[in-house]
């Protein structure tokens, strides 16, 4: 049996937009709360990305777009995390993910593991790059592959998980 999943690329002229996008951003400031309620919970489930992926690959770059810049700065600004100091790579790696997501959703056209994978590996690997560059030290850059691991397997299976049960609408 084949499922229809739909796809959307929402336009900035959508209201629709806005309110898909502020749905994401209420998760992606609610979920590092409750991480944050575990020892090293944040750094290691890496919270703050996992709406900016459901909302991308659903609905297109452009609620990502906004999921991606508004949650980190929404975040620092009400729980002073993620810091200032820290914001600029959050920012990169928020946005990569956006844009990432958003074109494998319209690549590919369907939910599938590898395409989750594909589109986490593809902005970890580029945005501990940029990190790299921005904070001038590779140990702290590759933080998430040295500890993020568990959040990068929740993007993936969880992502599936979610997009699957929402595929249809």
């Amino acid at each position: 049996m084949e499922s229809t999943t739909k796809f959307y690329s929402l336009n900035y002229t959508n209201v629709n937009t806005y309110l898909f996008a502020f749905v994401f951003i209420v998760g992606n400031v609610v979920l590092p709360q409750l991480c944050h309620l575990v020892h090293w919970g944040g750094p290691a489930m890496l919270p703050i990305y996992f709406f900016t992926l459901i909302g991308a690959y659903k609905y297109g770059f452009k609620v990502g777009m906004l999921t991606a810049v508004l949650s980190p700065l929404a975040h620092s600004i009400l729980f002073g995390m993620p810091s200032v100091a820290i914001l600029p790579a959050i920012l990169v790696k928020s946005v990569l993910l956006a844009l990432v997501a958003g074109y494998m959703a319209d690549r590919f056209r369907k939910i599938t593991i590898p395409a989750l994978l594909g589109t986490v590996m593809a902005y970890q690997v580029v945005g501990t790059l940029i990190e790299w560059v921005l904070v001038g030290d590779f140990y702290l850059a590759a933080q998430d592959f040295r500890i993020g691991i568990p959040g990068m397997l929740l993007q993936i299976f969880g992502g599936y998980a979610l997009l699957k049960a929402i595929a249809k609408r």
